[in-house]
């Protein structure tokens, strides 16, 4: 076994941490794909189940960026206990008030404790990594954890729900969330061991060096424009698919697709993903990160978002031409992965505040999309929200052409190898 996982580039001691993580994000995602759909048919209105799904998006926005800092200033294990901690408590009160009275005064701050937990507990371990793993192989161990957080959150998640739901139902499939959390958890915080994971913050000798290390994750996309543009362009990345949860499936079951079949589509469109992420990292090394960015991240998510609402409208409910459309956007969303090697390299001497930037825009990605739908859904329809989201894609293209390395930057980044291109906030 040890053999097997060296030969995968993935350190036998933390491979019970990548598990643990798998195993938690499918707990958090198994909702994704169907809990709006549940929502709007039990008594939400669509602009109200958007305003849930938004405000979730905030509070994930907010931990992604604070996780980081956290983790430094609290030690890996200690964040990741946290965000273990709200989830369970806002999902208990989610589950047990919030859904059987359908009162947005209690959804929406029980929910969002949700989303305040799992970017404490994913990306803290993340941190956790980058202090553990040597340097030659830091690559390597970031890659593996992208492919177990999108693994569980979007793919077996999604797969798991679609034969649950004609099983349990739907409140009993949420319920079963709690069990793949806690076994997550178990797993990475508690078995999961590392003797440096609590040394990470010895650096913070005071409070207020703690929060002058805080404020630098903001500050720097001012002192490094590009590094800023490098942040809208990841908040646009995945906007595009956290948004489609809000409305895609109200309207693939109107076209004809059942709800397994709309949940399988949508395991496949995050399968691609996965499996994009490492093929993307290789892409950007050969053709230029900007460009794998620009041509197959921008362009091609504008090209399969507006296929997405066009070829079921077209051809109906045509299983295998819809999924087909659904792994290519996959496969294009993933194509913004260089953007976690581009925008550190940008400032090589704040790499970690710069990577706040970029997991504050993959965390405001999941409230921008949902709160594009609550606004404009009722004005522009379905097919307007589609086009609203083709054109940001197309706009974040556009702002690549901005977004790029000092030409004497270029050669040495080279020399160094660095390999965290095959890495992307979800």
């Amino acid at each position: 076994m040890n053999l097997l996982l060296s030969k995968l580039g993935m350190d036998k001691k933390m491979a019970l941490g990548y598990i643990g993580v798998l195993v938690f994000m499918m707990g958090d995602g198994l909702e994704q794909g169907w809990l709006s759909s549940y929502l709007t048919d039990n008594g939400l209105s669509i602009q109200q189940s958007a305003l849930l799904f938004s405000i979730y998006g905030f509070a994930v926005a907010i931990a992604a960026w604070l996780s980081g800092v956290l983790a430094e200033i609290l030690g890996p294990r200690k964040a990741m206990a946290l965000g273990f901690t709200l989830f369970i408590i806002g999902t208990l009160v989610f589950l047990i008030i919030g859904i059987p009275t359908m009162n947005l005064a209690v959804m929406i701050p029980t929910y969002s404790l949700r989303g305040l937990g799992y970017p404490l507990f994913s990306y803290s371990f993340l941190v956790w990594l980058t202090y553990y793993a040597p340097s030659e192989k830091l690559g390597t161990a970031v890659g593996w954890f992208w492919v177990s957080f999108a693994g569980g959150l979007n793919v077996l998640g999604a797969y798991y729900s679609s034969f649950a739901l004609p099983i349990l139902g739907e409140i009993k499939t949420l319920w079963s969330a709690l069990i793949f959390v806690v076994i997550g958890a178990v797993l990475a915080i508690f078995i999961n061991k590392d003797s440096n994971s609590e040394k990470s913050n010895a650096k913070f000798k005071t409070k207020a060096e703690a929060f002058k290390y805080i404020a630098k994750g903001i500050t720097i996309a001012f002192e490094k424009p590009k590094v800023g543009l490098g942040g809208i362009v990841r908040t646009i990345n995945t906007a595009g698919a956290y948004g489609f949860v809000v409305f895609l499936p109200a309207y693939m079951i109107e076209i004809g697709f059942t709800r397994t079949e709309w949940l399988q589509i949508y395991g496949a469109l995050w399968s691609s993903n996965v499996i994009f992420n490492l093929i993307w990292g290789i892409v950007g090394d050969k053709l230029g990160w900007r460009n794998t960015v620009m041509w197959f991240g921008g362009v091609g998510c504008a090209i399969f978002t507006a296929l997405l609402y066009y070829v079921p409208h077209i051809m109906g409910a045509n299983y295998f031409a819809t999924t087909l459309v659904g792994i290519c956007f996959g496969a294009c969303l993933a194509a913004y992965v260089p953007l976690s090697a581009l925008i550190p390299s940008l400032a090589p001497e704040s790499r970690g505040a710069a990577m706040s930037i970029l997991n504050l825009g993959a965390g405001l990605s999941t409230f921008v999309g949902p709160a594009l739908v609550g606004l404009f859904i009722a004005s522009v329809g379905t097919v307007g929200i589609i086009w609203i989201y083709t054109g940001l894609y197309l706009f974040s293209a556009f702002l690549m052409l901005f977004v790029n390395l000092p030409k004497q930057k270029v050669q040495g980044i080279e020399e160094e190898n660095v390999n965290l291109n095959t890495s992307t906030v979800r």
